[in-house]
């Protein structure tokens, strides 16, 4: 197996994304879009390319807050099915968490799943993480 990179991706390295490995990401990767979450202050997109091929990706975001040190919200985590348990996505969650304290001192990571992925659940608890019960609540705009 071919070794594994982390990058974090910024306007100047995007075309790293010109060959994603499939179900890396939910759907299809917006020019725009992707400028906009590379521009904009407290996001971080990590990927895993090996072999010139990105085969995982995590996104953070930093929640700054009045009354304490920010916090690190990983907002998506996604490896190609046929590379997982390589340790990329544990490389990827390493390199955000990196990226938070370096950034804003950030002192606490979170995250969601949903309830049925076991995998996810499993690999999130190995790596340290502490499932808490929440309601979560949406509305389109």
């Amino acid at each position: 197996m071919p070794g594994i990179t982390i990058h974090r991706i910024t306007p100047e390295n995007a075309r790293l994304l010109d060959t994603v490995a499939e179900d890396v990401f939910d759907h299809d990767i917006d020019p725009a879009f992707l400028e906009d979450y590379a521009t904009a202050p407290g996001h971080a997109l990590f990927v895993a390319i090996s072999d010139g091929v990105v085969i995982g990706q995590a996104r953070g975001v930093l929640h700054r807050q009045p009354d304490s040190a920010a916090d690190l919200y990983v907002d998506n985590l996604g490896v190609a099915p046929s590379r997982q348990r390589e340790g990329a996505a544990t490389q990827l969650v390493e390199a955000l968490i990196a990226w938070g304290r370096a950034s804003a001192m950030c002192r606490s990571v979170w995250l969601a799943t949903e309830h049925d992925n076991g995998q996810g659940k499993a690999f999130y608890a190995a790596a340290g993480f502490i499932a808490q019960s929440a309601v979560c609540y949406s509305k389109d705009l």
